[in-house]
């Protein structure tokens, strides 16, 4: 017989004490019965008792326990998020930072609302939630590669503050005129993509990309598992049948030598370099990197050390339970990329055939802005999101310093709450200085707007600078650009809780952003307005 105990609901083995206990009883009571003395002779009770007890107790047949929760193999990794916080003009007048136009976080946290769970706060960021969206600023006339836009109004979460828009929209160029490319795939085929939404996606969204190459373009892929290798030489992009194949032949299996595969992937693109052309690796993985360099450091400095041969850097992540988005996205920020997650084909689609341009292509490279606040207008200020962007004020100079690139086509936007000066607002400050004093000077400015870019083949920045006045940017009616924005920052601080949401509300970003849709040709800000419902319904 098998003997079970109940306790808190649970069906549990007997301890081996408890079995001992039985045993005992059990040899008490046969005391005083005949003894066998043939050791052939068949088991006595107490024995068959005692064997029956052995296998209640054996450890190599567990009894199954519904109500024990099952292992969370989750290992998703997300860098912590410290949120800008207000900054006192009078004591940090100046505000500087990379632009970013990665939208992995956006179609990432996408991912969560549709799984019916709202995304942990560390997986938003709200530029990349702002900077999803392509808005309707100017195209460039003068010179420089891109327009900029400003506007100012009322903040819509705390009508006591302000908020400032500054917007770049790089050049739009016509698919016929985009540079030839020399691309190198270099595709993660460990056995941690061994899942639907990780390699059979990507061999999809693969060959979406490679149907729009043609002659003058060349295709190579790279991949790596326990080792890398090359897969597919340097081919021409009319030749898609012999890419299609490559890629089609592609299978997941072994460990993740991601080290290895970048290298590799670097150096046939520097072997085919196109002076005129776009040279790029694009990396695809869910980032779960476990054979050589593998820590962020070593791959941020290995990605580093190739960034001076002119070579710009992709990274489309996937997948879900060991997606490593902090590892992705500093390759991308140090390896003059960017970043997009791949959460369906119609994302591979937006990424890499609709916006190719943007994606594959740039037009300026190492774009910083700095931001010089009046303090006779502004008391304090905060910019919204890329806190992971931030530069300090002397990197605005120095053009050995990164940033973000600028793809064709284009649009970035940064958002800053203001808080007028002469708001009661406490703002943090430090005591007075006991042996320097600042004088401000008098000025009608608002603010002073400088941005520093390199040509994408070039290592020598060129300044544009701009003097506001409120009067200039001031907006009684937010223009749609401001309005819709606006409503994704909102939407952005609800599912951080940030705080600094002051009076944000999933109904106020709902009507905001529904006012503000405008054309929506592919639909995606009507899909913003499904997912500002889906975040309400789970915050309840």
């Amino acid at each position: 017989m098998v003997l079970l105990t109940r306790s808190s609901a649970h069906w549990r083995r007997p301890s081996s004490l408890w079995a001992a206990s039985v045993l005992t009883i059990l040899a008490v009571g046969c005391e005083g019965a005949p003894q066998s003395t043939s050791s052939s002779a068949p088991p006595s009770e107490m024995e068959s008792q005692a064997r029956l007890l052995d296998q209640a107790i054996a450890p190599e047949a567990p009894l199954p326990d519904d109500t024990t929760p099952a292992p969370d193999f989750n290992t998703e990794a997300y860098d912590r998020i410290y949120e800008n916080p207000f900054m006192a003009v009078v004591q940090e007048p100046l505000s500087t930072f990379s632009i970013d136009v990665d939208t992995a976080s956006y179609a990432n946290t996408r991912r969560f609302l549709t799984e019916n769970r709202l995304p942990p706060p560390d997986a938003v960021r709200l530029e990349e939630l702002i900077n999803y969206f392509s808005y309707d600023y100017p195209q460039p006339t003068g010179d420089e590669p891109f327009s900029i836009t400003t506007e100012l109004a009322v903040a819509p979460w705390n009508p006591e503050h302000e908020l400032l828009l500054v917007g770049l929209q790089g050049q739009q160029l016509d698919t016929e005129v985009l540079p030839p490319n020399n691309l190198v795939f270099l595709l993660d085929v460990s056995g941690s993509m061994d899942e639907p939404n990780k390699l059979p996606l990507l061999k999809a969204a693969i060959k979406l990309l490679a149907e729009q190459m043609d002659a003058d373009d060349r295709v190579a892929i790279v991949v790596y598992a326990g080792a890398a290798g090359l897969v597919l030489e340097p081919t021409p992009g009319s030749e898609t049948s012999q890419i299609l194949a490559a890629i089609e032949a592609l299978e997941a299996g072994g460990s993740t030598a991601g080290g290895a595969g970048i290298e590799l992937a670097y150096q046939v693109a520097k072997e085919n370099f196109l002076p005129e052309g776009n040279n790029r690796v694009i990396l695809a993985t869910d980032g779960d990197f476990n054979v050589g360099p593998s820590s962020d450091g070593e791959l941020v400095r290995l990605i580093e050390g190739k960034r001076d041969d002119g070579i710009f850097l992709t990274v489309l992540g996937l997948g879900t339970g060991n997606y490593q988005d902090s590892k992705m996205e500093q390759l991308a920020n140090q390896g003059n990329g960017n970043y997009a997650y791949l959460d369906s084909l119609l994302e591979a689609k937006k990424a890499l055939v609709t916006e190719m341009g943007g994606t594959l292509v740039a037009i300026a490279k190492d774009v910083k802005l700095q931001i010089e606040f009046n303090p006779t207008e502004v008391k304090a200020y905060r910019l919204l999101g890329y806190e992971n962007r931030l530069l300090e004020a002397q990197d605005f100079n120095d053009d050995q310093k990164d940033a973000g690139e600028l793809g064709a086509g284009h649009s970035v936007t940064a958002l800053y709450e203001l808080i007028p000066a002469d708001s009661a607002a406490a703002i943090p400050g430090v005591d007075p200085l006991q042996y320097q004093e600042s004088t401000v000077l008098p000025s009608d400015d608002l603010l002073t707007l400088k941005l520093r870019y390199q040509q994408p083949d070039g290592d020598t920045s060129q300044l544009v600078q701009q003097a506001l006045q409120r009067e200039e940017i001031w907006q009684n009616t937010p223009s749609a650009n401001m309005q819709f924005a606006s409503a994704v920052a909102e939407f952005g601080l609800l599912l951080r809780n940030s705080e600094y949401k002051a009076d944000a509300d999933y109904e106020a970003v709902f009507t905001r952003a529904t006012q503000s849709q405008g054309a929506d040709f592919y639909g995606y800000r009507a899909e913003f307005l499904d997912l500002v419902q889906q975040a309400d319904l789970l915050s309840r």
